[in-house]
This record gives C-alpha cells, sequence and structure tokens, in this order.
C-alpha cells in the first residue's frame, strides 16, 4: 500500500547529506541574481526550477556540477549567505526533518571579499536564525554545517583547519567534494591525517562517479566516518548459487556499520540507475548495511526528504516501520555527541512514529 505523502512530511526525519547550494529555492536565486546581475537561463521562478532539473538530468557528474555556477553566483555576501543558510533549515523543518547537516564549500564564496572564516559565521548565522523560526512554528529542528573541500584543486588542509577551529560553534564535520574520478581522496591525505589527530569526524564523497578503489581509499587510507553516496559498494557483492556473497570491501563496510549515505533521485541524475527501482538501495538494505536516505541537492532534483521516502517506498514496498529504521540509522550516524544522539533518537524520532502507529524497540 503506497504511503500517504503527507504522513510521509509528518515523520521525523534525518538529512545527512544535503548540500547548502544545491538546495536553494529558485525564487531566491532569482532574486538575489537580479540583485547582483547574474544572468539566468529562466526568468521566472517554476520554469528556473524546471531548468535546473532538466539540466541536472544529463547522467553525467561532471555537467550535473555545472549547475551549481548560477547558485554560487549569488551566495557571495555574508547576507547572502545568510538567507540561503537560513531559507534551508525552514525548507526542511516545513519537512519534517528533525536534525540536518548543510554541507558547503567555503572557498567557493570568496568573490566578493569575505574570508572563509566570515564566511563560516554567515552560514552559521543563517542557521541559528532558521533553528529559531523554527522553534516558534511549532518545527523544532537542529541543523549543523559540514565544511567542504574541492577535490580537484591544490590539496591543502586549510579548509580541514577551518573546520577545527569552528568545532564548537556549529560546524560538525568535513568532507570532499566536487568530480570524483581522477581526483583521488588521497590527495588530502595529509588534511585527513591533521583531522584524526584532533578527533575530527569527516565523511568523503566515494563510490558515486569511481568504483571501489575510492570507496578503499577514502576508509582505509583516509579513515573516512562515512561515505558520501558509496552506492557503488554493489559492485563487490555478486550472487553466488542463488546467494549474495560481499567481497572483502564491501564485508568489511558492512561488519563496521559504515554510513552510506545514498541519494536515489541524484543518483539517476548522475547514471548510477536509469529508475529507482533499480537503485542498489533496495539490495543494500536488504543485506542489512546502515543505509541512510538524502537528498544531495533538493534543487537539482527538484525533491525534498519525504518524496524521497515515497519514492523508495513505492519501489521496494517499504511500510514505515522501514522508513523508521532508515531514519534511526540516520540518527546514529550523525555527526552529533552521543548522547545527544541517544535523545535525538529516544526523544523525537522514535516518539514522532509512535504517534502515527510505529510501535517498535530501538534498535541501538
Amino acid at each position: 500500500m503506497r504511503i500517504d505523502a503527507e504522513l510521509l512530511r509528518r515523520v521525523p526525519k534525518v538529512a545527512l547529506h544535503d548540500h547548502l547550494d544545491g538546495g536553494l529555492r529558485a525564487a531566491t536565486v532569482l532574486e538575489l541574481a537580479g540583485e547582483v546581475g547574474h544572468e539566468l537561463p529562466a526568468d521566472d521562478p517554476d520554469a528556473l526550477a524546471d531548468w535546473f532539473r532538466s539540466a541536472a538530468d544529463s547522467g553525467s557528474l561532471v555537467r550535473y556540477l555545472e549547475t551549481f555556477e548560477h547558485t554560487i553566483a549569488v551566495m557571495q555576501t555574508y547576507e547572502q549567505l545568510r538567507r540561503v543558510a537560513r531559507e534551508f533549515v525552514l525548507d526542511q523543518a516545513a519537512d519534517g526533518v528533525v536534525y540536518a547537516e548543510a554541507r558547503w564549500a567555503p572557498e567557493q564564496h570568496l568573490r566578493a571579499g569575505l574570508t572563509m572564516a566570515e564566511a563560516v559565521e554567515a552560514v552559521r548565522d543563517g542557521l541559528a536564525e532558521g533553528t529559531a523560526a523554527a522553534a516558534v512554528t511549532g518545527s523544532p529542528i537542529v541543523a549543523r554545517q559540514i565544511l567542504t573541500a574541492m577535490r580537484h584543486v591544490t590539496p591543502s588542509s586549510e579548509v580541514a583547519r577551518l573546520a577545527l577551529s569552528y568545532r564548537d560553534d556549529s560546524v560538525c564535520g568535513f568532507d570532499i567534494a566536487g568530480a570524483e574520478d581522477g581526483f583521488p581522496p588521497s590527495r588530502f591525505a595529509s588534511a585527513f591525517d591533521y583531522l584524526r589527530r584532533h578527533n575530527m569526524e569527516f565523511t568523503i564523497h566515494a563510490g558515486e562517479a569511481f568504483g571501489l578503489p575510492s570507496i578503499w581509499e577514502a576508509l582505509q587510507l583516509c579513515g573516512a566516518s562515512r561515505l558520501g553516496h558509496g552506492v557503488r559498494i554493489v559492485e563487490d557483492i555478486t550472487r553466488e548459487r542463488d546467494e549474495w556473497v560481499l567481497g572483502e570491501v564491501a564485508r568489511y563496510v558492512r561488519d563496521r556499520r559504515i554510513p552510506l549515505e545514498l541519494c536515489p533521485s541524484s543518483n539517476l541524475q548522475t547514471g548510477i540507475c536509469q529508475t529507482i527501482a533499480e537503485h542498489p538501495f533496495g539490495l543494500l538494505a536488504d543485506l542489512r548495511f546502515r543505509v541512510t536516505v538524502n537528498c544531495d541537492n533538493r534543487l537539482m532534483s527538484r525533491t525534498t526528504l519525504s518524496r524521497e521516502f515515497g519514492l523508495l517506498a513505492d519501489a521496494f514496498g517499504y511500510d514505515l516501520g522501514d522508513i523508521r529504521r532508515f531514519t534511526v540509522n540516520a540518527a546514529k550516524s550523525a555527526f552529533y555527541p552521543y548522547d545527544k544522539r541517544r535523545t535525538l533518537i529516544n526523544d523525537v524520532i522514535l516518539p514522532g512514529f509512535d504517534a502515527v502507529g510505529v510501535r517498535t524497540e530501538p534498535d541501538w
């Protein structure tokens, strides 16, 4: 039975993989672009939203990433970044998200003279404003930021050091993102070594546009806590005599409970599969990998986390109990202190599912 869309919106959700520059409101892009004189491919919000979606539907990660020039162009001042971060929180809260990590690359937001630290503080302030406003409307949410370094630039530890310096001031982790093929995560080994020495959490985009070698490097050479996407771990799973057999890397990922930040609609757009029903999510969930559900870029995929859950439920027959399991997976995997994760699960997520009739014991 299909799960009602409004019910999916009401249940509590956790967003681990959501790019700040990929989740703007189309109307905000249009308004800010007009203020700074940036030319856009459409002149009304609906048409612009359609353009982002169609331009991202190329089947190529490189082409997909080109759409970000338009959003990054309107995220160059303190006020622009603060507004985008505030709206990020409000939009997540309106979709029933109770915990969200916004990832973005400070080095891409310096064209108008901001320092990277000033950019981080602008996002921090916007997240705080959005959190306060959401609480007033009865939709409490925790929102934090992950600082990202772009993997195609000359490797350095500058963004990693910035993340550490704001660790107790809204920043919860570090990431590298961008074109994966040809830019292995080990290029940033010094940054990851620095973070490990200072006990800082980080995730790595791996196993999306490149396969097992990228995943192996992210885990074994860099020490990632989570895998951004990680969907191509299925390349290490084979079918033999009617049984699924896990290779060494896949077995390690499952045994160690490495969270997979899976993004179904985004993966369709970048050519991982042709339909949601063909997405490896179903197999990985069946094999009890720690799968989590994410949007990646809500503007480019014209999606929400509720919609992603709905698509998966339609494709694989999931019920609210399954949705709850995937949500608890994400809450367990958040870059959030252990005691607060337990509170999030036991006092927010489980009661939220109880309220709609899903009553099961904590799977901790």
